[in-house]
């Protein structure tokens, strides 16, 4: 109790701080100026009770969670579905997915009174939170409610691990009030044994990400969106870029041109922030740019293309001959590296993906994906994947059969969230 009392003090006492870093966010980005009233709790009540919520932080979340989803609404047929998101790209991605078969909300701040607010109006009889976000004041106040609490898709990486540690007793009292925790893997399960999870309560349900539904029809759209840009023009993404990772990305560029000349760099900044600075970066190096909102197509002088939209990454995944994923220069941890693996593409990282560590791992023993250490290192492997039409076909199938090796990952977790509605545990 002593520790939940200074964990709660301090996050009351840090409200104005966050307030302050969420309204510099929404100068950059309006959609964060927006809807405050959520994040404290404060929302029409949806009029209904016994419903199933699902927690996906972000945008990446938010479609990693699908399928799992999906999933519980066939299988639970007449419940309510309230899904909540902390970010406006989340959001976005919960509305386009689902619109109207879910209730969306913003998840309140880890404060008690905003806890109790939040399930005084959406009254759930089960609670799944994707990965590992451990909210100790929402997580015990479920368990005083006697809402089981199921942690699916759990990952957790040494650096997070570390970072429990100023908490680390009252983290250890919350992941023992979940009624389960399905890890992504051995190592992931081992962590969260160490921080505290209880071993009859956790198993190791696999990746939820290897079961991601390539949509109907997105091979062709590729397709077409190719042949625009030029069925034989070489062309390469860079995805979900942080701002320190731009310039790098877009010096490998350079040095791609040297030997492409016609060469195309697809560029997708992770934040919309960074949409305008990346595209204005680019303009400065001296390349010829185009964006999807003011162009809507790269022509063929288009040296890179910047793709200031959201939810259209799998479209010009299915568009390019080589993918990095970003995330992995700077020390953020990497992103999904399994969108361009389940689309056939040979995949390059940098050194640092811990968040993604199994399946990263996974793709580089199976011959799928490459590990760079900088923006030189990037461009002459972007260059030699595309002198190398055999070697990019045959990374491209050994991703396809990485992650067809892995799926089921949905299913072993439906089956912790209904041991957990039934009570077993």
């Amino acid at each position: 109790m002593l520790f939940r009392f200074i964990y709660s003090l301090g996050m009351y006492l840090l409200s104005p701080v966050i307030l302050y870093r969420l309204a510099w966010r929404g100068l950059r980005y309006r959609e964060y100026l927006e809807r405050w009233p959520e994040r404290f709790g404060y929302f029409p009540s949806p009029g209904f009770q016994d419903s199933i919520w699902i927690h996906a932080v972000s945008m990446g979340e938010v479609n990693a969670a699908a399928p799992l989803i999906e999933a519980l609404m066939r299988r639970f047929q007449g419940h309510r579905f309230v899904v909540t998101t902390v970010t406006p790209t989340g959001s976005a991605r919960v509305l386009k997915l689902f619109g109207d078969r879910v209730f969306h909300v913003y998840l309140p701040y880890d404060l008690n009174g905003p806890v109790r607010r939040f399930l005084d109006r959406v009254r759930p009889k089960l609670a799944v939170i994707m990965e590992t976000e451990i909210w100790p004041n929402l997580i015990l106040t479920c368990r005083a409610r006697n809402i089981p609490i199921v942690v699916a898709n759990a990952r957790l990486s040494d650096r997070s691990l570390r970072g429990y540690r100023p908490v680390w007793p009252l983290a250890r009292q919350a992941i023992r009030a979940t009624s389960f925790v399905a890890a992504q893997s051995p190592q992931d399960a081992e962590r969260l044994l160490r921080l505290g999870a209880r071993p009859e309560r956790l198993v190791v349900a696999g990746n939820i990400k290897y079961d991601m539904a390539v949509p109907a029809g997105l091979a062709q759209s590729g397709k077409m969106l190719r042949e625009y840009f030029g069925r034989e023009r070489p062309v390469w993404i860079a995805a979900s870029t942080h701002e320190g990772e731009e310039l790098p990305v877009l010096e490998a560029q350079l040095a791609v041109l040297k030997r492409f000349p016609d060469a195309l760099l697809l560029l997708v900044p992770r934040h919309p922030e960074r949409f305008r600075p990346a595209a204005q970066l680019a303009r400065q190096l001296g390349l010829q740019v185009r964006t999807r909102s003011d162009d809507n197509l790269a022509e063929f002088d288009t040296q890179c293309f910047v793709v200031d939209t959201l939810g259209e990454l799998l479209l010009f995944y299915a568009a390019s001959d080589v993918a990095f994923v970003a995330g992995s220069f700077d020390k953020i941890g990497g992103h999904n590296v399994l969108e361009p693996a389940a689309l056939g593409k040979p995949v390059l990282v940098g050194p640092h993906t811990f968040n993604f560590e199994e399946v990263t791992d996974n793709l580089l023993a199976a011959g799928a994906a490459e590990r760079v250490q900088d923006a030189q290192a990037l461009g002459a492997a972007v260059v030699r994947l595309l002198c190398e039409d055999k070697r990019r076909e045959a990374m491209g199938i050994a991703a396809l059969a990485a992650v067809e090796r892995e799926r089921g990952a949905v299913d072993r977790n439906l089956e912790s969230i209904e041991r957990a509605l039934s009570g077993v545990g």
